[in-house]
C-alpha cells in the first residue's frame, strides 16, 4: 500500500540473523593462518609437538631398559647349558625341554608350595590385624592416643639388623626353629606402615555413619566388620599386596630359620640359591643354570598375576588412603 510503513523485522527474523553472523564469524576464524595467542603471537605447535615425541621416546626406552632383565630371564631359560650367559636376547639353540627337565632336577614345587603357604598366611594375618588396630586409633577416642600412635610408628625407625637376634632367640625359646611358624607368626601382630596406610584410609570415613550404627545397636566390633572393613577394601588389597609380595621375596627369613634339614622345605628365594650353589663348578656342578634361569622365570610369574589383577585396588588404595578426611 502506497505510505504504508515499513514492517519490523520480527524476533525469530533478528535470530536467524545473529546466527548466521556468529557462523560466518567461526568460519572466518577458521580459515585464519594460525592460532593467535593473547599477545598477539602466534602458538609454538612445533615446539609442543617435538615435546610430546620426546616424552613417548623416553617413556619406551625407560620401558625397554627395565624389560630387558626379564627378556634375557626369559631367553637363557630356552637356551643348553654351554649358551645361557651369552647375553643373546634370541637364543641360538632352543630348548623348550628345560622347563619339563627342570621338575626333574630341583624340588620346585615344593619351593613354589611352601612360599604360597607362607605369603598367603602372611598377608591374611597382617592384613586383619593392622586393620583392626588402625580402625581402633582412627574411630576411638581414648588418653595418649597420639602418643601411643606415634610410638608404633616409631618402630619403623628400628634397623631389622637390630631386632635379628631377639627375635631368632624367641622363636628358639618357643621351640619353632625349623618350621615356617616364625616366618609368618610375627604378621598376627600387625605391621606399623599397613597401621599407618589404613588409619589415613579409615579417617576418611565419615563418622556420623559410625554413630548411627551405633545408634541402632551395632557393636564395636560391628562398626569394623560390618561397615570399615567393607568400605576399607581398596586399602585391604593393597595392604594384602604388599606383604604377599615381601613375604614372597622373603631371602632372609628362610636363610636363618629354614636353611637346614631337607631341602624340600625350603622357599622358592631359597630354593633357587640353593640350586646355584648345586650347580656351581667350584661346588662339584656341572653349571646347569639353565634350570636356575627357567626356576627364576617360573616363581616370578604369580607376582605378575596378582599385580595384574590387583592394579585397579592398588591404585584407589594408594588414592583414597592418601587422603584424610
Amino acid at each position: 500500500m502506497i505510505g504504508s510503513q515499513p514492517t519490523r523485522p520480527t524476533a525469530q527474523a533478528l535470530g536467524a540473523q545473529q546466527l548466521a553472523a556468529s557462523a560466518a564469524a567461526r568460519t572466518d576464524e577458521s580459515r585464519s593462518t594460525g592460532p593467535v595467542t593473547t599477545a598477539g603471537e602466534p602458538t609454538r605447535g612445533p615446539f609442543r609437538a617435538f615435546g610430546v615425541i620426546l616424552r613417548w621416546v623416553l617413556l619406551v626406552a625407560i620401558s625397554l631398559l627395565m624389560m630387558y632383565p626379564f627378556a634375557w630371564l626369559l631367553a637363557a631359560s630356552l637356551k643348553p647349558r654351554g649358551e645361557v650367559f651369552d647375553n643373546r636376547l634370541i637364543p641360538r639353540t632352543f630348548t623348550p625341554e628345560n622347563y619339563v627337565e627342570v621338575f626333574n632336577q630341583l624340588p620346585l614345587l615344593n619351593w613354589v608350595w611352601n612360599s604360597i603357604f607362607i605369603a598367603l598366611l602372611a598377608a591374611t594375618f597382617v592384613t586383619i590385624s593392622s586393620s583392626i588396630v588402625a580402625f581402633g586409633f582412627a574411630y576411638f577416642r581414648f588418653p595418649f592416643r597420639n602418643a601411643i600412635f606415634g610410638i608404633v610408628l616409631a618402630t619403623m625407625m628400628l634397623p631389622g639388623a637390630v631386632t635379628l637376634i631377639p627375635n631368632y632367640l624367641i622363636w628358639k625359646w618357643l621351640g619353632w626353629l625349623g618350621t615356617t611358624v616364625p616366618l609368618w607368626g610375627a604378621t598376627i601382630f600387625g605391621s606399623a606402615f599397613y597401621i599407618f596406610l589404613m588409619r589415613q584410609f579409615y579417617l576418611s570415613l565419615p563418622r556420623d555413619l559410625f554413630e548411627a550404627a551405633r545408634v541402632d545397636g551395632c557393636s564395636f566390633f560391628g562398626l569394623f566388620w560390618r561397615i570399615a572393613f567393607p568400605l576399607a577394601l581398596p586399602s585391604s588389597i593393597i595392604v594384602f599386596i604388599f606383604e604377599f609380595q615381601a613375604a614372597w621375596n622373603n631371602f632372609q627369613g628362610p636363610l636363618i630359620y629354614l636353611n637346614f634339614g631337607d631341602p624340600t622345605g625350603y622357599t622358592a628365594p631359597l630354593g633357587i640359591a640353593y640350586a646355584m650353589t648345586l650347580y656351581s663348578p667350584t661346588a662339584g656342578g656341572h653349571g646347569d643354570y639353565q634350570y636356575v634361569m627357567v626356576a627364576s622365570l617360573l616363581v616370578t610369574l604369580p607376582m605378575l598375576v596378582i599385580f595384574a589383577f590387583g592394579q585397579r585396588y592398588f591404585i584407589e588404595g594408594i588414592a583414597a588412603g592418601s587422603v584424610k578426611g
